[in-house]
C-alpha cells in the first residue's frame, strides 16, 4: 500500500484545491470535509469487520440472522444501514440528491449511536454544490483507501485537522494540540488506566493518543479507560466526538465553560488529567469562582475589574484538584507561568510544598500552528517515591526539534523515546532506558543486513557494462570492493561482538562500540553510491547527445537509481539509530541519571526557593556547550533550506495573489 503519508498529503491537495476553486472559506468548508472522512471510515471498518461477523453468524434452515448493531459494537466498529455506506453515496449519479443522501447518512448513524447524536455534520451539506460534493466523495473513495485500517483512518483525519488549525479554519485554529507535544504528555505519565479526563479537550487529541498508547501495549482502550471531556465550543465538541469514533472510541464529552462548571464531578477522582488550556486567560470573573472547590491553592490575583489577572495558575489548581492519591497530570503553559511573580508566585510555592510537581519541559517555538511561542509542559505526580517528593526533574528541550515546515517544528519518533529514557531514569527504571538502547543497536544492525547489495550491484554492472567510461568504470570497482568490505566488517561485528555481548550497559556500549567503524563505512559509501549516480547521469547524457538510443540508457539508469534509493537509505538508517544509541550512552554512560549542563538537572527544593520558585528549566539547567558537529548531515541541512525556500515562495503566491485581486478590485 501507498506510504500513509503520500496519502493524507494528495488527499489535502485535492481537497484544498477544491475549496479555493469554490466560494467557500476554510470555517464553512471543515467540517463538511471532516464529516465525510468519517463515513469512510466507518465505511472501512464496516466492511473488514461485517466479514468476520458473518463467518460466526447462528443460521437456521441455512438462513444467517441478520446483522445487528451489536454485532458490530463489540468489535469497535459502527454498524452502517445501506444508506450510509460510502460506496452508497458514491454511486450517486450527477444531478442526484447528493446532499440529502449525506444527511440521510450522517441521520442513521445517530440514530444508531446515542454519543454520535447532533455530532455529525449534516445541514452544512446543503451549502456545497452537487459537483463539489460529487469530487469530495470520489476523493474519498481513492483507491489507496479501499483497504486502509482504522489507524491509517485515524492518521489522515488527524492530518486534515492539522491542515484546518494551520488555515485557522475554527475558533482560531486552538482546537488542536500538535500531536507530538500530546504524545510527549503520554509518555511521561504512560495514562494505562482508569478515568482520564481533559477539561479543556479541543478536537480530542489527548483521548486519541492516550488510547494509541494502550494499543501499543496490545490491550483495548475501551476496556482500560473512560475518557471525560469538557469544552465549550459546540462545534469543536462535534470534531472531538467525530475524531473518537473515526478510532473506535466513545467519550463523555460535556459542552461547559471549565473556568465555572465542572460535569463530570471528578475532584480527586481522577487517574489522569491532561490539558492544553488557552493561555494568559484575563476574563475570569473572581466572584464566581472564589469558592470553587478546584481553587485549593486559592485565587492567583484579582485585577481592579474583579477578574483573575490571570487564568493560568486557574488551570493548574484545577488540574491538580482532579488528581487521585496517585494521579499524574500532563499540561501545556505558557513559558511566562513558570517564573511569573506576585500571587502567582505564591500559588506556584503552595504546589511545589505539596511535592507533587513532577517535572518540567521546556519547549522552543514555532511547534505550535497558531502560535510561535514557546510552552511548558507541566507533570504532576500525587504518586511519587518519598525520595523524590523533594525534588523537580528539569529538562530543556529547546534544542530538541525537527524542521517539519518554515514555520513548524515537532518532535522524531526517536527524539520523543530520548527524552522519554531520562524520565525512565529519573523514576529508577534502568531496565527501560537499556532496552531503548538495545532496539536502536538491534535495528542498526538489521539496517545494515538489509541491504540488497546484488540488486544494486546487478544495476550497476549494467550502466557500467553500456558506458564504456574509465572514471565510472574505476568509481564502481571502488564501490563495489566498499561492499565488500563492509560486509566484512558487519559479519565480524554482528558474529563476534553482538551476538555474544551481554545486554547489559558495559555489553551495549561495548557493542556500539564496535558498530562505530560500520557507521563510518556505510557513511562513506552512500556519499561514493550518490557521486556515483551523478557520474552515471552525465556519461548517459553525453552518450544522448552524440546519439545513441536514449530510451534503454534512461531505463537502466532510472533501474540503478531505485537500486541506489533502497540501500543508501538502508545505510542512513543503520547510522541514524546507532547515533540514537550514542547519544544515549554519552550522555548517560552509567545508564544512571545525571545533570548535563543544556539539558537535564534534578532540583532540590532548597534551589527552588532560592530562584523565588521558578519552574523554568533554563534557569536550572544551564547553556550546553557549543561541541564541533562530526556528524553534520549535509543533506538534512539542505533539507532545511528547500523547506525554507518552499515555505516563501508559498507565501510570495500567495501574496502575489492578494495584490492581483486588490488590483482588479480597484480597477473594475
Amino acid at each position: 500500500m501507498e506510504h500513509v503519508g503520500q496519502i493524507e498529503k494528495r488527499l489535502w491537495s485535492v481537497a484544498d484545491h477544491l475549496r479555493a476553486n469554490s466560494n467557500f472559506a476554510s470555517n464553512e468548508y471543515f467540517l463538511p470535509v471532516m464529516g465525510l472522512i468519517f463515513l469512510r471510515h466507518a465505511y472501512s471498518r464496516f466492511l473488514r469487520v461485517k466479514a468476520d461477523i458473518e463467518e460466526t453468524l447462528p443460521s437456521r434452515g441455512g438462513v444467517k440472522r441478520a446483522l445487528t448493531k451489536e454485532d458490530f459494537s463489540q468489535r469497535g466498529s459502527i454498524f452502517l444501514r445501506p444508506e450510509a455506506q460510502f460506496d452508497h453515496l458514491v454511486a450517486i449519479p450527477d444531478g442526484g440528491d447528493r446532499a440529502g443522501a449525506i444527511l440521510a447518512a450522517m441521520e442513521s448513524i445517530e440514530a444508531d449511536y446515542e454519543s454520535l447524536d447532533g455530532a455529525l455534520p449534516k445541514s452544512e451539506y446543503q451549502e456545497l454544490g452537487d459537483d463539489d460534493l460529487g469530487q469530495l466523495l470520489r476523493t474519498f473513495n481513492d483507491p489507496a483507501l479501499q483497504k486502509a485500517d482504522g489507524d491509517v483512518f485515524g492518521r489522515i483525519y488527524e492530518y486534515f485537522l492539522t491542515q484546518f488549525a494551520d488555515q485557522k479554519a475554527h475558533d482560531g485554529g486552538e482546537f488542536f494540540t500538535p500531536i507530538s507535544i500530546v504524545q510527549t504528555i503520554v509518555n511521561v505519565i504512560e495514562p494505562d488506566h482508569g478515568k482520564i479526563i481533559d477539561p479543556a479537550c479541543g478536537s480530542g487529541g489527548m483521548f486519541v493518543q492516550s488510547a494509541h498508547f494502550i494499543e501499543k501495549m496490545k490491550a483495548n482502550p475501551s476496556d482500560r479507560v473512560t475518557f471525560y471531556g469538557m469544552e465549550k465550543n459546540p462545534t469543536t465538541i462535534r470534531l472531538a466526538k467525530m475524531n473518537l469514533a473515526v478510532h473506535g472510541l466513545e467519550g463523555d464529552i460535556s459542552k461547559a465553560i471549565s473556568y465555572y462548571e465542572d460535569p463530570h464531578d471528578l475532584v480527586g477522582k481522577a487517574d489522569f488529567v491532561m490539558a492544553n488550556p488557552p493561555f494568559n486567560v484575563d476574563e475570569i470573573d473572581a466572584e464566581k469562582i472564589k469558592n470553587d472547590p478546584r481553587l485549593e491553592f486559592g485565587l492567583p490575583g484579582v485585577n481592579n475589574k474583579g477578574k483573575v489577572s490571570n487564568g493560568n495558575y486557574v488551570w493548574m489548581s484545577f488540574f491538580h484538584s482532579y488528581l487521585s492519591d496517585t494521579g499524574r497530570a500532563g499540561v501545556v503553559m505558557s513559558s511566562q507561568a513558570s517564573s511569573s511573580g506576585g500571587g502567582e508566585a505564591k500559588v506556584r510555592e503552595a504546589m511545589i510544598k505539596t511535592g507533587d510537581v513532577d517535572l518540567m519541559i521546556a519547549i522552543r517555538g514555532n511547534f505550535f500552528y497558531t502560535r510561535s511561542v514557546p510552552c511548558e509542559l507541566w507533570f504532576f505526580d500525587k504518586g511519587k517515591p518519598e525520595h523524590l517528593k523533594d525534588k523537580v526533574l528539569m529538562i530543556d528541550a529547546r534544542n530538541i526539534y525537527r524542521k517539519v515546515t518554515r514555520k513548524i517544528f515537532d518532535f522524531t519518533p526517536e527524539q520523543q523515546q530520548n527524552m522519554s529514557s531520562i524520565v525512565w531514569l529519573y523514576r529508577g527504571q534502568t531496565d527501560r532506558f537499556l532496552a531503548l538502547v538495545q532496539d536502536y543497536l538491534e535495528t542498526a544492525f538489521t539496517q545494515i543486513q538489509n541491504c540488497d547489495f546484488k540488486g544494486f550491484e546487478a544495476s550497476l554492472k549494467a550502466v557500467t557494462n553500456a558506458h564504456k567510461d574509465d572514471e565510472l568504470q574505476a568509481l564502481a570497482t571502488t564501490i563495489v570492493a566498499d561492499i565488500e568490505a563492509l560486509n566484512a566488517s558487519t559479519k565480524e561485528t554482528f558474529t563476534h561482538h553482538w551476538e555474544k555481548a551481554k545486554r547489559d550497559n558495559e555489553g551495549l556500549k561495548a557493542s556500539s562500540t564496535a558498530f562505530e567503524p560500520i557507521a563510518d563505512q556505510a557513511k562513506a559509501l552512500v556519499k561514493t553510491i550518490d557521486h556515483l549516480f551523478k557520474l552515471a547521469t552525465r556519461v548517459h547524457e553525453a552518450d544522448v547527445a552524440k546519439g545513441t538510443k536514449p530510451a534503454e540508457g534512461k531505463k537502466r539508469l532510472n533501474e540503478l537509481d531505485t537500486a541506489r534509493h533502497e540501500v543508501t537509505e538502508h545505510l542512513k538508517q543503520a547510522r541514524y539509530f546507532h547515533t540514537q544509541a550514542e547519544w544515549l550512552q554519552t550522555r548517560f554512560p552509567n545508564a544512571e541519571l545525571r545533570n548535563i549542563e543544556g539539558l537535564v538537572k534534578l532540583v532540590n527544593r532548597a534551589e527552588l526557593k532560592a530562584h523565588d520558585w521558578s519552574l523554568t528549566p533554563g534557569r536550572y539547567v544551564g547553556v550546553a556547550r557549543e561541541e564541533e558537529d562530526e556528524n553534520f548531515d549535509f543533506e538534512e541541512a539542505l533539507r532545511d533550506i528547500h523547506i525554507e525556500i518552499d515555505g516563501l515562495n508559498g507565501e510570495a503566491a500567495e501574496l502575489a495573489e492578494t495584490i492581483r485581486k486588490n488590483f482588479r478590485e480597484i480597477i473594475l
